[in-house]
């Protein structure tokens, strides 16, 4: 078969179809046989070539599409091992008290309306719109603590008796250690501060004071440089182990029972107050903070486990000067003990102004401040936390010449919203009313302990104790006669009222 001749077709590189001028029409037949061809093989060329171009678009357009999908999971799943950056914010959130948030309201009713209204926490008639957003604000960091709860409910009990009697009491291990402890409380308090008092560093010997060292000191006096030089350690060390475990045991009892009752907590941080642990730890404190923190004061040679572990070094003066030389840059037993007395040292004074005016008296902002060289987190944020409680009564000119102190307030303890701690405009700081809380808190204290302990810790002088005046309930109650008073009864009947004569008329007339 003869292919059937076409006229040449020219094709642009986009394969679009030309006009052919007169000279291409006029060529002889076979020349246009060989353009026909060659216009068949270029047309059928560029189709595959736009085919293929279709195919590498369609292929690029997939390619993309999959590596978004991929940046898409690459976005939302992290890959393995990439650390997560933190949200940067306040290392603490804010609390709000629920006597702030009243102040706050009766401040501004009083500035806006005219007039206080107790006991309403909801309606804000007649106040601007900031000052919606800022109840709103205080409301959303509201915090009520559990003090506060077990606070109401003893209000709510002295109020209604009757109707809102207290519950049964759990009989827990801290109860029962609170039970036996409250007869002599106060003297335990003492005698554990006495203790404290001798094994302080800044203590000196007195005659009248407690013999702590009973257990250390040898029949007989050393005798050689050796002796000596492990007497003195063996002797600091022991001071600094009894007051870790006094300050421990304090420190726990205060949180325990703070925990299971506030009031339990409350009367033992007021026989703490009484037994002047205020100023003691403020003395434990007024020596060189840092020296006592340092301090070495153990032999590795004969401590546990090394005394019992493998062969002994033979102990000599110049090991001991080498021991001591090895040893860590810090006691962690000191550093241990002045933390928990820093904390022990808060919670006496926190919300209580009359305690924080004792730390101002006593003058414990230079102390405390002095304790800020030791560089460790937990015992600069409890010594901040002290001198943040006492800055708006130490006055204008500590605060100006203090201001590295105020910044690091700032930066490490917890602030309240409405807080002015640095400034001396709270309403409850007078100092007239410093005596009047004291006594409240004693006698909602003296209220708790009467009702829930009276059976088994208050006892009454016989003289003094209560008479039931009621005939009836008197003639009422059953009454269990003796053996002795059965036995003689008859004998006594006879001979004191049958066989005596009784004058009746003389005592109508008497």
């Amino acid at each position: 078969m003869q292919a059937t001749q076409e006229e040449p077709v020219s094709l642009d590189p986009n394969g679009v179809k030309l006009e052919c001028d007169s000279q291409s029409s006029s060529a002889s037949s076979g020349n246009k046989a060989d353009s026909s061809e060659t216009g068949l093989i270029k047309q059928t060329s560029l189709e595959d070539e736009d085919a293929k171009l279709d195919e590498e678009v369609v292929r690029e357009l997939d390619n993309i599409n999959n590596n978004s999908e991929d940046d898409d999971v690459q976005l939302t799943q992290p890959r393995p091992g990439t650390p997560v950056i933190p949200a940067k914010g306040l290392p603490w959130t804010p609390k709000v008290r629920q006597r702030d948030l009243d102040a706050f309201l009766d401040y501004t009713r009083e500035k806006f309306v005219g007039f206080q209204v107790q006991g309403d926490r909801t309606s804000m008639a007649g106040l601007p719109h900031p000052i919606h957003e800022g109840v709103k604000v205080l409301k959303a960091h509201l915090y009520v603590s559990l003090s506060e709860v077990q606070i109401k409910r003893e209000e709510d009990i002295a109020k209604h008796p009757m109707s809102k009697p207290e519950s049964e009491v759990v009989e827990n291990a801290t109860e029962l250690l609170y039970q036996g402890m409250l007869p002599s409380l106060p003297q335990y308090m003492i005698a554990l501060l006495k203790i404290l008092l001798a094994a302080a560093p800044t203590s000196k010997a007195k005659t009248d004071s407690i013999n702590i060292m009973a257990d250390v000191l040898p029949e007989e006096m050393p005798m050689t440089v050796l002796q000596s030089m492990k007497l003195g350690i063996d002797v600091n060390r022991h001071k600094e182990i009894i007051v870790k475990s006094i300050s421990s045991i304090l420190l726990l009892l205060l949180k325990h029972f703070k925990i299971n009752h506030v009031y339990q907590f409350e009367f033992m941080s007021q026989h703490l107050v009484f037994a002047n642990c205020i100023p003691l730890v403020l003395k434990f404190f007024n020596q060189n903070i840092m020296a006592y923190i340092t301090a070495k004061n153990n032999i590795a040679l004969i401590d546990f486990p090394g005394c019992v572990i493998g062969d002994q070094a033979e102990l000599t003066a110049d090991a001991l000067e080498s021991n001591t030389a090895e040893m860590a840059h810090f006691c962690w037993r000191n550093l241990f003990s002045c933390i928990n007395l820093l904390r022990i040292l808060n919670k006496l004074t926190k919300w209580k102004h009359s305690r924080t005016m004792m730390l101002v008296v006593f003058k414990s902002a230079p102390i405390l401040k002095r304790a800020l060289k030791v560089k460790h987190p937990m015992m600069q944020l409890y010594v901040l936390k002290l001198l943040k409680s006492q800055t708006k009564y130490l006055g204008r000119q500590w605060r100006k010449s203090n201001m590295k102190t105020l910044s690091a307030i700032y930066q490490k303890v917890r602030h309240r919203l409405n807080d002015d701690w640095a400034f001396g405009n709270d309403v409850e700081a007078r100092p007239w009313d410093f005596q009047t809380e004291e006594c409240a808190l004693r006698a909602c204290v003296d209220r708790f302990n009467n009702r829930r302990y009276s059976a088994t810790t208050v006892t009454f002088d016989p003289d003094f104790e209560p008479v039931d005046n009621n005939l009836q309930s008197v003639l009422g109650k059953e009454v269990e006669l003796g053996k002795e008073f059965k036995r003689w009864w008859e004998t006594w009947v006879e001979k004191e009222v049958i066989s005596c004569n009784i004058r009746w008329e003389q005592l109508l007339v008497h």
